[in-house]
């Protein structure tokens, strides 16, 4: 391999064949430019390097699964496809309240709520004991990773070259990881979210009949 001349084209071919070198130059090649780009649309750091994820993700299987069809430039194919997440995320968000998970900062570090009422904070120390005991029930590699992502802040890199995995295999994990964790706190934001509106409405109703 000729390292970084060799063109994304060689590089797809060389991973086709086997190589978990050239994946790991084209994730470090475009990486970058694409997590800029998801930025400017989803106008959100975490929940871009979520959507950069997944795209690679999807690189790597569609490759991997022998679908990938060299019709144009690379370059552009996983640009349209990182701009078509991006704008999927952007739409969700705009219709639905950001008080569930949305991205692995939010999960770990903050439940965003409008007051900073006692009940509100409560909620928040309990949630995130709540997350630390689902976070004890994941697969020992997905927990690993997460720990190692979040907690100690290593790049998917370091964290391959620790694990002994390939970059992709990283990012699977983290993927996984956090579509497990959001799939078990979807009930609980739920309601969380459900009894703060209960308790606003009567507040409303009751300043509107006496004003």
């Amino acid at each position: 391999m000729k390292d970084c001349k060799d063109s994304d084209s060689e590089l797809v071919s060389l991973y086709q064949k086997g190589n978990a070198k050239a994946f790991e130059m084209l994730f470090n090649r475009h990486q970058s430019r694409l997590y800029t780009a998801i930025c400017f649309i989803v106008k959100d750091r975490d929940e871009a390097e979520d959507i950069l994820q997944d795209v690679f993700i999807r690189v790597v299987n569609t490759i991997r699964d022998g679908k990938y069809k060299e019709e144009g430039k690379f370059v552009h194919w996983i640009g349209r496809m990182a701009h078509n997440l991006a704008i999927d995320r952007y739409r969700q968000n705009q219709s639905h309240p950001k008080i569930l998970l949305q991205d692995d900062k939010t999960i770990l570090d903050t439940l965003r709520f409008s007051e900073e009422s006692a009940e509100a904070k409560q909620t928040t120390m309990d949630t995130h004991s709540h997350l630390r005991e689902l976070i004890r029930t994941l697969p020992e590699e997905q927990r690993r990773v997460l720990i190692m992502r979040l907690y100690l802040k290593m790049s998917f890199q370091e964290i391959a070259s620790r694990t002994g995995v390939s970059i992709n295999t990283a990012l699977g994990r983290m993927r996984y990881a956090l579509i497990h964790l959001k799939k078990k706190m979807k009930t609980y934001d739920s309601s969380v979210y459900k009894k703060q509106q209960c308790e606003k409405v009567p507040r409303d109703q009751h300043r509107g009949r006496f004003a």
